[in-house]
């Protein structure tokens, strides 16, 4: 995944004053947050607050690419004004939040200027237990035509075809062109906690990713390595892969995936990448922030590549 906005990677921090202690209480933690533009569809973010000894500090998922930190925050007149960064050199962002009742709602500013609305809920917890037994294995992926997928985002421009078997997102490359983003893919189908098997066989300079519950990414290619936390297995932004893993493009590769609330193991041709950690917050990319809900699967097809998957299965906890 790319980054879609650039914003400056600056550290807030503010000294919080004692009359102002009891107001940033209520502002601290993670929060789930809807953004809604006047035209357009509502897209997710996600936005985490702490106070580390009087210090208000504080992380922001934005609509697309990596988490950042905040800019700078304070409390003024009840609100909490949240400086998330730039959309481009010279162009502020700010959040302007209220809390009530363990919701937020506010409004987001392009300097002066009113823009989209935003709201917030906490997020939860989903602390689950370990399920004691899981379904056997089945098939979300037919191999023969597109059976239980639909494509999403740029839909005019789906690329996803079923093929020998493969689940193939046929949008290669052209040296000298400039091919307009193809359509992602996702299950008909939503799960909550799940065991996934899936292969992959991305090409070199190809980038990809499989989303679960349409919210957490494990990228699949790369993004030429600038940041280990965006190759080849990592938890986009979060995690990264292990050290010294290598990206091996261009041959197949699996992943064996299990995903218990917000806690994520995963399995690269069977050496542990991620064992048991914990995901904070949706990535970039995310169809929504209801993190509580049940959420489909979902293969990012919006960039250039010939990428196949197949052998896609699910196995889920047992009632």
């Amino acid at each position: 995944m790319k980054t879609k906005m650039l914003f400056a990677p600056v550290l807030a921090t503010m000294l919080v004053s004692a009359a102002a202690a009891q107001d940033v209480k209520d502002f601290l933690g993670r929060w789930d947050m809807t953004v809604t533009p006047a035209t357009g569809k509502p897209y997710p973010q996600w936005i985490e607050l702490s106070d580390n000894s009087g210090r208000l500090e504080g992380k922001i998922q934005p609509r697309g690419g990596a988490w950042h930190p905040i800019t700078s925050a304070k409390i003024e007149g009840g609100k909490l004004i949240v400086d998330v960064g730039e959309a481009r050199p010279g162009t502020e962002i700010s959040w302007e939040l209220t809390e009530n009742g363990g919701k937020l709602t506010g409004v987001e500013k392009r300097g002066s200027e009113a823009g989209p609305a935003l709201a917030g809920v906490k997020a939860p917890s989903l602390g689950r237990p370990m399920p004691k037994q899981w379904t056997k294995p089945r098939p979300l992926f037919d191999g023969k035509d597109l059976k239980g997928w639909e494509p999403i985002g740029h839909v005019e421009n789906n690329k996803w075809v079923a093929r020998d078997g493969e689940l193939v997102n046929d949008n290669p490359e052209v040296p000298g062109q400039k091919i307009p983003p193809a359509a992602n893919i996702m299950t008909t189908e939503k799960f909550q906690d799940f065991k996934l098997h899936i292969e992959v066989n991305c090409p070199e300079g190809g980038n990809s990713g499989i989303y679960m519950r349409g919210r957490y990414e494990l990228q699949v290619g790369t993004e030429g390595g600038k940041l280990p936390s965006h190759e080849m297995g990592a938890i986009y932004s979060w995690y990264p892969p292990p050290a010294g893993a290598e990206n091996n493009l261009g041959k197949w590769t699996s992943f064996d995936v299990t995903l218990v609330g917000r806690h994520i193991t995963v399995y690269r041709d069977g050496k542990l990448y991620h064992d048991n950690v914990e995901l904070p917050g949706p990535t970039g990319g995310a169809l929504d922030s209801n993190e509580a809900e049940p959420g489909p699967f979902y293969l990012q097809g919006d960039h250039h590549g010939v990428i196949m998957y197949r052998n896609i299965t699910i196995s889920v906890p047992k009632k």
